[in-house]
């Protein structure tokens, strides 16, 4: 496993600029013996060190590695300079640690690990973390979001589901004494993504967004009864 010259730099915001070009400038001056008068003269040389562009790529990840962190082994292929000036390819891996609670866009960057060209510093490698959809749960932030389809009669006279969390455990609910009603939401506290920089163990929530799910079509019996059944409810 190739290894680069220098520590990975993570971030969640985009790597910076790439510096200004350095460049050293050298005066000299002196006085003319001949005429008694006096002379100045400067000679200027410079000196300018520019860097490679960076090499960009992206690394995707799971909503449960970036919510328990994991390890990312990644290949990628980068033009490296030869003595004779040509430029060739060369295959590189690296290893990414990825921290739990880490968002879309975070950044990883292997500096000089990138492209070579000649007469410049080698540029840096630049990961960016994307997402892979989940098939149940969406982020929003710190925050897990759930939804969860209702059946009509069952928001109306009771209704129990069980799902997992991100870590595993399974999680079962009842609802026997209460209606749900369109838009209601239900919140756990502390069972959503880390929160990175935050007070060790902290947590965002998880929210689960009840849908009722009302029927296409009903009978003219059924709508009697419906009517029946609902006359005189509040």
């Amino acid at each position: 496993m190739a290894r680069g010259p220098e520590r990975a730099r993570t971030s969640g915001a985009p790597p910076p600029r790439t510096p200004p070009a350095r460049e050293s400038q050298k005066v000299y001056s002196s006085t003319d013996i001949g005429g008694g008068g006096r002379r100045a003269f400067a000679e200027f040389s410079s000196y300018v060190v520019r860097k490679a562009p960076p090499l960009e790529r992206k690394v995707e990840c799971t909503l449960e590695e970036l919510y328990a962190g994991c390890k990312k082994e990644v290949k990628y292929t980068r033009d490296v300079v030869t003595k004779n000036g040509l430029i060739v390819k060369k295959e590189v891996t690296q290893t990414i640690r990825v921290k739990p609670g880490w968002k879309k866009g975070a950044k990883v960057t292997f500096e000089g690990m990138g492209n070579e060209r000649p007469g410049c510093l080698p540029g840096d490698a630049v990961f960016t973390v994307s997402a892979r959809r989940h098939k149940a749960f969406k982020r929003q932030g710190d925050d897990l979001v759930l939804k969860a389809e209702v059946p009509l009669v069952s928001a109306l006279t009771g209704w129990s589901f069980s799902f997992r969390l991100l870590g595993g455990e399974k999680v079962s609910w009842s609802f026997r004494d209460e209606v749900i009603s369109p838009g209601y939401e239900k919140v756990v506290r502390g069972e959503g993504m880390p929160v990175i920089g935050g007070r060790k163990g902290a947590r965002g929530d998880l929210r689960v967004k009840f849908d009722v799910v009302f029927p296409k079509n009903l009978t003219d019996e059924q709508r009697r009864g419906l009517v029946e059944i609902l006359r005189g409810c509040p």
